[in-house]
């Protein structure tokens, strides 16, 4: 299964949320709504999730090896970068 797609919907420079993102697999499948987070240890990928009951939060979709996760955060945060530096490129 190879990541074929990125797209990096919303940016945002307040808050702790940093980006919503969709991944597309093999031209077939996409995942919405991953969220790159800025947590207390740097950046990190939060899978979509739903709440379940009182305030339980529960992955609708995950990879399930952390070979998978590496994958998909390297080429998650590859995309975000480039985003990055674009937008920086285009206020100089």
């Amino acid at each position: 299964m190879n990541v074929t797609d990125v797209r990096i919907r919303k940016l945002s420079d307040e808050g702790k949320m940093k980006a919503v993102v969709s991944i597309t697999f093999d031209n077939e499948f996409v995942v919405h709504d991953i969220k790159i987070i800025d947590g207390q240890n740097g950046l990190f990928i939060a899978m979509p999730s739903r709440k379940m009951g009182e305030g339980d939060f529960r992955d609708i979709a995950h990879p399930l090896t952390s070979e998978t996760r590496n994958k998909i955060r390297a080429a998650i945060f590859d995309e975000y970068e480039k985003t990055l530096n674009e937008m920086t490129d285009k206020t100089e």
